[in-house]
């Protein structure tokens, strides 16, 4: 195991979460009260610092910084199963101490919960769909435009804060980090398992879809 890909990771997706829930609290503090204003704020942030981390932490860890997109790497056999622990291990920690980070930036409690409730069929679909879309982006663009992923994943999560009702979520690290942060990023608890739970139902689709794809290719 490479502890170098594992610092990667977990910097990586604690300055990820700072630039999320950054963006949000400014976002909201200077919108006066239009989500709109903020939500724009929030994802330009979130799709720039996306591209700058992907572009710097790529050559190490390959810049996953979502556990679903590490199970991905793990099943096209780029990431083995020793580092796929590790790898969650580290984005869902750096995920959370990025929340906190931006607390004690924020000057704000630093152990919060969220009660911003994101819930229903909608809500859910959307994360599916949000996740399906994250996953094959990356994995095409890994395969035939890898020298545009940080681009290609930056403006697809910048889109996505806009044309899903979940805001694009697509990382469970990320959904459990933003249950611990009463902010505008947040997501209230009791949600969070509606949430993870289509994003993994999407992975094992996506995986299934991949496999075949390979298999096939390798056949021809």
């Amino acid at each position: 195991m490479h502890r170098g890909k594992i610092l990667a990771e977990f910097l990586g997706t604690a300055l990820l979460l700072l630039v999320v829930a950054g963006s949000g609290v400014m976002g909201q503090s200077l919108s006066e009260g239009n989500t709109a204003i903020a939500l724009l704020a929030n994802s330009i942030a979130t799709g720039c610092g996306l591209f700058v981390l992907i572009s710097l932490l790529a050559p190490i860890s390959s810049a996953h910084f979502n556990p679903v997109v590490s199970l991905l790497a793990w099943q096209v056999g780029t990431l083995g199963k020793r580092d796929l622990f590790a790898y969650i291990l580290a984005q869902v920690s750096g995920a959370i101490g990025g929340i906190w980070l931006t607390h004690i930036l924020f000057t704000m409690p630093i152990i919060q919960t969220s009660g911003k409730s994101r819930h229903g069929l909608g809500i859910w679909l959307s994360e599916f769909f949000a996740t399906l879309i994250l996953l094959t982006v990356v994995y095409l663009g890994v395969k035939y435009a890898k020298e545009k992923v940080a681009m290609l994943v930056a403006l697809t999560v910048t889109a996505g804060y806009w044309f899903t009702s979940s805001t694009f979520f697509a990382n469970p690290a990320v959904t459990i980090a933003r249950s611990l942060t009463n902010t505008f990023v947040g997501i209230a608890p009791t949600d969070v398992f509606g949430f993870i739970a289509a994003q993994l139902v999407a992975s094992i689709l996506i995986i299934i879809v991949v496999r075949k794809y390979e298999q096939r290719n390798n056949l021809s």
